[in-house]
């Protein structure tokens, strides 16, 4: 039996891209499939978009596909089969397909076809013998502009706070933005709409033991199967888990490296149907097994996590001292940070490996005197103690006195060579750890040895030895590598610099992967800087940077630094300001002598953009500092915004060649990267050196055989450039290229 639908204009919202889709399936009368989570748009898209008078509507789960009787058409007639999803066994399966491929048969037939999965295999038969235009669920999200006027047309101005969140909770999934509307703008009052709608018109529709499977895992973000066994109990989960996808399509990522996630929308709901219809206890085994999962695949935080709901007080102290004993920069220890500090002083007491974490993760903190506090606790202990508990300590004692950021380098060349002398009579042992502290750099890692680079050949030939020996597998290359950051920073030849890099990259980089996952944020970090400097737009690095206003993590001041000239690009000096102030009174805190230079130059760049004149004062401080250590590449970095800063006014140089070595290298930065740190507009185009020769050459009227020769670059390279080139104009062929790049300039 056909059903009876009618247009629904009211709080209707769909995006443009899947309207387009639309339309130009109905142009041609192509077959259309759309496909998509319960709620994101789909029949809505097609009831508001069409005539009514001249379609029929079925749904799957409501008919068979006996009772879909279409008569013979003069004109053109739409046939929409809904919530295909619902077809499951195999006799309906096979009715549906003859019901199928008898209306694409018929000419005067535009069908259309709606579901939650993607294209099901046993309609795949179509899929390869007629063309369909799919509209997939990424197709049906707003952008955030969209989302922004939908609302303003209910006369729901909200702030941008709550407009950010909703973007967040949605991300561009109409159903959220339309229950909200339908509470006038109450966020929670919208998002309860949506939990209680999932659960009345879709889970209720499950089979119990998909429900009972998806209410268990509901309390963990991610699943592997086995997790999922563990915690549901069933040796079928592949097979549970197969189902669901067919039947709702609810993860947002299925099978990538064998990881599960649910939907968030469908997550909150399972979570609020688990506390109702199970008791406390069998809740909390839940998240014991779960932590026990996580404890055996060494997934350290999240096993904390799981006990701490259990209440396991001894798992958590058991895993916390068995971190504490791992390297602090290789494992999770700063970001454990909220566990180890609730610990009771009693049980930290009783453990030199706890005493030395908490020790060095309250001078992370900045915490000064509680660090030296446990400190001089542990000091005590080596006193009271005989044995291995004894030794234990001293190697930590040991340990701290290299590691502990706030003690600086003053006393460090003495201890290492006193280190080196008990390790090779086996006095003590020492934990290894990482000295960059998983940044980027050397000279200004875990400590700041910008002094040590002021005799920093003499000092590799006294003490390397000893320093590779002392730090284990961690010291391997490290001299090399800190002479060529100390080479760079000086302005001195590019040549040796890489020749002592290139002794241990490779190694480095096959290590990084395994050893050093911690590194991915500031690697990341360092791609955003290569950006900059191209005159890319970064802002949408903004959504994972860490933020400064929530707390300031000293571990992150690689990205405070990035944040710093990101914001400066993006016109936000106020935000740069801000930061920038945070990041001076850490560097003066804990004594970071490279840190506080290049936050004074950044303070002044910014200063300079909001026309104050301090710029001046701050600027010539950071010359009179950095002339001292020779490092001209702190200004140089920063040369395209530097140089008419240092070129318009007149300051305090002792050192003629240095100045002339600073001015110089600022001036070739400029040339070489004239966009660096300039807002970038919505229409500008940006061309590699490359692509502009090639565009240059085409427009002389060479071939790209011609101008792979004329280059001296493989064909397939004019190519590549060439699609570049495109995509960025927004053209689709070279005349249209030319033309648009000499209208912009760019030729």
């Amino acid at each position: 039996m056909q059903k009876t639908v009618k247009n629904m204009k009211e709080n209707y919202i769909c995006s443009q891209k899947a309207i387009r889709k639309l339309r130009s399936a109905r142009k041609f009368r192509t077959p259309l499939y759309l496909y998509g989570v319960t709620g994101i748009g789909k029949t809505s898209l097609v009831l508001n978009n069409l005539r009514m008078k001249h379609c029929s509507y079925y749904s799957a789960a409501q008919v068979d596909a006996e009772e879909i009787m279409i008569k013979e058409q003069t004109s053109i007639y739409t046939v929409i089969i809904d919530d295909l999803h619902c077809v499951s066994s195999v006799e309906q399966r096979e009715a549906y397909c003859k019901k199928i491929g008898k209306l694409l048969e018929r000419e005067n037939i535009w069908l259309i076809l709606i579901a939650r999965c993607p294209f099901p295999r046993w309609l795949l038969e179509f899929r390869t013998k007629y063309i369909f235009i799919e509209i997939p669920e990424e197709d049906f999200l707003l952008s955030r502009e969209e989302q922004t006027l939908y609302l303003e047309q209910f006369d729901l101005h909200i702030s941008e706070e709550i407009q950010q969140e909703v973007w967040e909770l949605a991300r561009g999934n109409p159903m959220p933005l339309l229950f909200l509307v339908m509470e006038k703008g109450d966020l929670e009052r919208g998002k309860k709409r949506q939990w209680d709608f999932l659960e009345t018109h879709v889970y209720d529709q499950w089979n119990i033991e998909l429900q009972e499977f998806f209410m268990d895992v509901s309390i963990v973000e991610t699943f592997t199967v086995k997790l999922a066994a563990m915690l549901t109990g069933r040796s079928d989960v592949e097979k549970l888990i197969a189902e669901a996808e067919v039947t709702g399509n609810f993860f947002e990522i299925s099978g990538i490296e064998g990881i599960w996630k649910c939907r968030w929308a469908m997550r909150q709901s399972m979570q609020q149907r688990l506390h109702r219809r199970r008791t406390t206890e069998q809740i909390q085994k839940l998240y014991y097994t779960a932590g026990l999962y996580y404890e055996l695949e060494n997934q350290i935080p999240q096993a904390l996590s799981m006990y701490e709901k259990y209440n396991d007080m001894e798992s958590i102290s058991r895993l916390l001292i068995s971190n504490a004993r791992k390297n602090p920069s290789s494992g999770h220890y700063y970001e454990l940070r909220r566990y180890y500090l609730q610990l009771p002083d009693d049980i930290v007491e009783n453990s030199p490996v706890l005493m030395a974490g908490i020790s060095l993760l309250q001078s992370m903190l900045m915490n000064v005197e509680e660090s030296e506090r446990w400190f001089h606790a542990l000091e005590r202990y080596v006193q009271k103690h005989t044995g291995g508990l004894r030794k234990e300590a001293r190697s930590r004692i040991l340990y701290l006195k290299i590691a502990l950021p706030h003690t600086g380098t003053i006393h460090m060349i003495d201890i290492l060579k006193n280190t080196d002398l008990l390790l090779r009579s086996r006095q003590t042992f020492l934990p290894e750890f990482s000295v960059t502290s998983n940044l980027p750099s050397m000279m200004n890692g875990g400590k700041d040895f910008c002094e040590w680079s002021k005799k920093d050949k003499e000092l590799a030939m006294s003490i390397g030895k000893i320093v590779e020996f002392v730090l284990g597998k961690y010291g391997k290359g490290l001299v090399n590598l800190a002479l060529a950051e100390s080479y760079l920073e000086k302005g001195e030849d590019s040549f040796e610099i890489f020749s002592y890099a290139e002794k241990i990259l490779l190694s480095l980089r096959k290590r990084a992967k395994k050893e050093a996952p911690n590194l991915l944020a500031n690697l990341d970090m360092f791609v955003c800087r290569v950006h900059l400097y191209q005159g890319r737009d970064v802002s949408k690095w903004m959504e994972q940077s860490p933020n400064e206003n929530q707390e300031f993590c000293t571990m992150e001041r690689f990205q405070y630094l990035t944040k710093v000239r990101i914001y400066i690009q993006m016109r936000k000096y106020e935000a740069a300001y801000c930061l920038l102030q945070q990041i001076l009174y850490y560097a003066k805190m804990m004594e970071r002598t490279y840190i506080y230079m290049e936050a004074t130059l950044l303070l002044a760049i910014t200063q300079y953009c909001m026309k104050q004149e301090e710029w001046k004062d701050n600027l010539q401080k950071c010359i009179s500092q950095a002339e001292g250590y020779h490092f001209v590449r702190l200004f140089t970095r920063e040369g395209p915004v530097v140089l008419p800063m240092i070129g318009n006014e007149k300051f305090i140089w002792k050192n003629k060649d240095y100045k002339r070595q600073v001015l110089l290298e600022c001036n070739q930065m400029k040339k070489a990267y004239p966009l660096y740190l300039k807002c970038v507009q919505e229409n500008q185009v940006v061309l590699s050196k490359n692509a502009v020769k090639i565009l240059k050459l085409q427009a002389e009227g060479m071939s790209a055989n011609a101008i792979a020769e004329h280059l001296k670059i493989a064909e397939a390279t004019v190519k590549y450039h060439n699609r570049e080139t495109y995509r960025k104009l927004g053209v689709k062929n070279k005349t249209a290229a030319i033309v648009e790049a000499r209208k912009r300039r760019l030729i």
